[in-house]
């Protein structure tokens, strides 16, 4: 027994001491093998945006840092440009295929013919999408595809000097085009100021181009076609035409610019002109003993009054880095409560949220107007793929109708063949 127990313990320990080199080399094996940390990949935005005020670019630096510290594998570009510049940066970029992830702007259409611009649909969250105002979301949609999305708003109407309305004897703003007249020359007549501001300069002209023909009962386009040379829209600059030959207007009204108007408007030169919600935050900051008003968009006599909106946009453009997550977080962040409400509040805009509108509106009654007046304005054209195109060719329609003896009817001739060659219908 002893020594069959003794070769059963002698098994055991070759057993053994064969199981114990494995056990060492599969350790070691598994000690010596590198453990590769999954890599963290980093994302690009590429961010251009428009210049509203002095306010814009270090509203838009604090919130992109804060972003950033949130999110440090997103890196953001910020590129902050005046509107006569915007054009042409982007421009440059799309030309060196590198265009923008996001660039904030008035056109979208033509990006989105050419194929350039991501869906919106498969970049914005659930939360953002149910809180953006309905009818501007749709007028960013082409055949439902969400190109571009609505950043910004604005109502224009009539903003006028009360102390220059009370010397010309003037008890209430004009809301009919023979009123505007009147105001005008009264205002003209007191030897302190110029009547009407007529902005017709490059980024201006087809803003009061818009006033005019929806303002006589007119339009841009009318079932999928244009209709600039109608007798409507003929009439509407006609009556801009006859204020400025009768000296009713400033006197540069294609070199002044809307915001210089304003300037001249808060230093008592100007009578009234026709501008957006932030005149009521930016000139009162600039000329705070500014005793201003505002009215209506005057229009022909015996035609209905007309509301006339507009709204920036966001628009995403298809990259060799585009990433939709990254996207969807920046947007939210931008699009956030608290951050979307310093921006229009600092601004002077309306906001394209309901979250923001609903709040801002239970502290301000012409906010909530405004928000109503926004929700059944009439727009530009901006579903209109060569809209951008015929924009550009209007730049200079104010020099030709005021200076070079085109008449209103000839130069809306020329403007409706061009739209037609280039929309092709």
């Amino acid at each position: 027994m002893q020594s069959k127990f003794r070769h059963s313990i002698i098994r055991f320990g070759a057993v053994t001491g064969l199981l114990i080199p494995l056990t060492l080399s599969a350790c070691m094996k598994s000690s010596t093998e590198p453990t590769v940390a999954p890599k963290e990949e980093r994302a690009l935005i590429r961010f251009v945006a428009s210049e509203y005020s002095t306010e814009t670019k270090p509203l838009l630096e604090k919130l992109v840092k804060e972003f950033e510290l949130k999110n440090p594998l997103i890196d953001v570009e910020l590129q902050v440009a005046n509107w006569d510049i915007l054009d042409g940066i982007y421009t440059t970029m799309i030309s060196k295929n590198q265009p923008p992830d996001l660039l904030n702007t008035n056109v979208y259409a033509h990006f989105a013919q050419d194929g350039h611009l991501n869906n919106f649909r498969e970049i914005v969250s659930p939360e953002l999408a149910n809180k953006l105002y309905p009818n501007l979301l749709e007028m960013d949609r082409i055949n439902e595809t969400q190109y571009a999305l609505p950043y910004v708003a604005t109502v224009r109407q009539l903003y006028y000097n009360k102390e220059l309305f009370r010397k010309a004897g003037i008890t209430a703003p004009p809301q009919t085009w023979s009123e505007l007249k009147e105001a005008a020359r009264k205002i003209k007549a007191t030897g302190e100021a110029d009547g009407f501001g007529v902005d017709l300069t490059d980024n201006e002209t087809h803003a009061y181009l818009s006033y005019v023909f929806y303002g006589s009962g007119g339009t841009w386009t009318k079932d999928g076609k244009w209709t600039i040379n109608s007798p409507a829209n003929v009439e509407g600059l006609t009556f801009l035409k006859e204020l400025f030959d009768q000296g009713l207007t400033d006197p540069e009204p294609t070199i002044t610019t809307r915001d210089e108007k304003q300037r001249i408007l808060g230093n008592g030169e100007l009578g009234m002109m026709i501008s957006g919600n932030y005149f009521s935050t930016v000139v009162p900051k600039e000329f705070p003993k500014l005793n201003w008003g505002v009215g209506p968009i005057p229009v022909k006599d015996g035609t209905p009054p007309i509301t006339f909106g507009v709204h920036d946009v966001l628009v995403s453009f298809k990259t060799d880095h585009t990433n939709k997550e990254a996207l969807s977080k920046f947007l939210d962040f931008l699009y956030d409560d608290s951050n979307y409400e310093e921006m229009v509040k600092r601004e002077g805009f309306l906001p394209v949220t309901t979250t923001v509108g609903a709040r801002l509106s239970t502290d301000d009654e012409n906010m909530k107007s405004s928000l109503e007046a926004l929700s059944k304005a009439k727009f530009y054209p901006v579903q209109e793929p060569s809209w951008q195109a015929v924009l550009d060719y209007a730049r200079k329609m104010g020099d030709a109708v005021l200076y070079e003896h085109t008449t209103p009817q000839a130069a809306l001739d020329k403007l409706q063949h061009f739209a037609e060659s280039k929309s092709g219908r």
